[in-house]
């Protein structure tokens, strides 16, 4: 029987980020003529000397609803985790693959750096730890990584004390 280490410490500052799962624009308008064209074929029976046609045309209807879910569910296994503990911070990547990677930092070496555009919204936040630089939470929207930031910061702070 392996023996598994007990972590007997909690950590400081835990943080999953998930990319926005909401539907753009363009995609809402791409759906809704898939599906016009999806209920309108059927009428095309009246207009069309043959069926296949039709068929061809619901057949490329229903493709396109399958690829479009597809292209949408995608990056739903795409997550970053943040674990900030008083000896060190991790930043777990997993991306559309499920493949995850692994980083750790010095909480006393590593500097958290905000990038803001011209109104002050933070557009980027990267963690930098010598020469090694790593952007966090990319997927976010400007309001969601000043709060993140925020609330990153605090816990970094405390794990240098």
């Amino acid at each position: 029987m392996p023996m598994q280490q007990a972590t007997t410490t909690t950590p400081l500052f835990v943080a999953d980020l998930t990319p926005n799962r909401r539907m753009s624009t363009a995609g809402i308008w791409l759906a809704a003529g898939l599906a016009l064209l999806l209920f309108a074929a059927p009428g095309l029976l009246l207009l069309a000397p043959g069926t296949m046609p039709v068929m061809i045309v619901l057949a490329l209807a229903a493709g396109g609803v399958v690829t479009g879910l597809y292209l949408g569910l995608r990056q739903g296994k795409r997550r970053e985790r943040i674990t900030v503990w008083a000896e060190q911070v991790e930043w777990e990547v997993t991306d559309r693959r499920g493949a995850r990677t692994l980083r750790r930092f010095d909480p006393a070496t590593a500097r958290l750096m905000l990038t803001r555009d011209a109104y002050e919204r933070t557009i980027a936040i990267q963690l930098r730890d010598g020469e090694e630089m790593c952007e966090l939470g990319a997927f976010m929207s400007p309001e969601d990584k000043s709060s993140f930031a925020k609330a990153l910061g605090t816990a970094l702070r405390r794990a240098r004390s």
